[in-house]
């Protein structure tokens, strides 16, 4: 009962976010404009090319699960990733009030995704840029990072409770920098705006609003509480599922109504309780921007490493989509709902990362093995989704 009562107040809650969210909504996209705005069909440098990314059909799993799945093609974002829209928001927004001024630092705690979108920002901004990112996440991230000319620091992949947690040191360190943005993604409900704004009314326009289903994972909880939030406000009926990597709390908090991972057992705690090979999703605590939309998902379901190593192989063999370990966990979510709605069905998923940023993990055999982990043989099925 009380998990019912508290699914009620969030869905009133949200109501009112969606609101509030109207107004500022034209006042956005007449911004949005002006940011692509040059000359003709010319935009305006790197934040003129984000957004409006294509919206593709999955045909290999179409065909299998006799549903239309679509995916959002957020790699094809000019930072490779769906943060370069966060990104934007966040760092406009710092600069309407005042918080980030000519010459600042934009300083922020990053799997790496958000972390290369705001060192992209910052160049083409003319800030400094300081990037806080867990030890286990993949060279590539880094690599591209210091290329961009973020200065980068690599802690210990810790809980949040811990001081030297990568959101808590970035935290820190934009305190102690003169003229320093700590960016904060997870608090940060920039973060929700943009997908609210943008992302979910692409997606509702690419599909001419024939749609039945939404489905993703959760790492700050913006992408899926802002389309989430969007989606239901135009069709309520639409129904908006959640995939929860291994180490996250959040299919029981949605499931149950219970933020708890069997991994926070007693006996059971590892050093890093996400021990997966999925990054930049899954979480054990209710964000901000997860918080601004969560009342809005409608079921979850647990994906494993080995579904998302298979389906990114599976993808590049019959699609040609080299996507990243996010990715193919949302495509493993994606099927998941074919599966639960039926044929005939109408499902968007969102191709959020390129495979080029995991080519020392998901892509590479000797790691892969080292983890008890296989790709799939090239004529496997589908029959890998449990």
């Amino acid at each position: 009962m009380w998990n019912r009562l508290a699914a009620a107040a969030g869905i009133i809650a949200a109501a009112a976010v969606t609101a509030a969210l109207g107004l500022a909504f034209d006042a956005f996209r007449r911004r949005k404009s002006k940011s692509r705005k040059a000359c003709g069909n010319v935009v305006a440098g790197f934040p003129g090319c984000i957004g409006n990314t294509p919206m593709l059909e999955i045909q290999s799993l179409s065909k299998a699960t006799g549903c239309r799945i679509l995916g959002k093609a957020e790699f094809l974002n000019p930072g490779g990733s769906s943060k370069d829209r966060v990104a934007l928001r966040m760092v406009q927004e710092a600069e309407e009030a005042g918080e980030l001024k000519p010459g600042g630092v934009i300083v922020e705690g990053s799997a790496g995704s958000t972390g290369i979108s705001l060192a992209l920002m910052a160049r083409a901004r003319g800030y400094g840029c300081t990037i806080v990112l867990p030890d286990d996440m993949s060279v590539e991230k880094c690599q591209l990072l210091e290329r961009f000319g973020a200065t980068v620091l690599r802690v210990p992949a810790v809980s949040i409770v811990n001081n030297a947690h990568y959101c808590k040191k970035a935290e820190q360190i934009a305190a102690d920098t003169p003229g320093g943005f700590y960016a904060n993604q997870f608090e940060n409900t920039a973060n929700f705006r943009a997908h609210y704004t943008t992302t979910g009314p692409e997606i509702w326009e690419q599909t001419n609003g024939s749609l039945d289903g939404f489905v993703m994972a959760s790492g700050t909880g913006g992408t899926i509480s802002g389309v989430a939030a969007y989606l239901k406000s135009v069709k309520p009926e639409v129904q908006v599922c959640l995939i929860d990597p291994p180490g996250s709390a959040l299919y029981n908090k949605v499931a149950c109504g219970v933020l708890y991972a069997p991994e926070q057992a007693e006996r059971t705690l590892r050093r890093n309780r996400y021990d997966t090979i999925t990054e930049g999703i899954g979480i054990d605590r209710m964000t901000e921007n997860f918080n601004q939309g969560w009342a809005n998902i409608d079921h979850a379901y647990k994906g494993t490493d080995q579904e998302a190593v298979e389906m990114a192989h599976y993808l590049l063999h019959h699609d040609g989509l080299f996507v990243g370990s996010s990715s193919a966990m949302n495509c493993v979510g994606a099927v998941r709902l074919a599966r639960q709605l039926g044929p005939g069905h109408t499902i968007v998923t969102v191709l959020c990362d390129s495979g080029q940023r995991s080519m020392s993990k998901l892509f590479n055999p000797e790691f892969l093995q080292a983890r008890d982990l296989s790709p799939m043989h090239a004529g496997a099925s589908l029959a890998f989704i449990q």
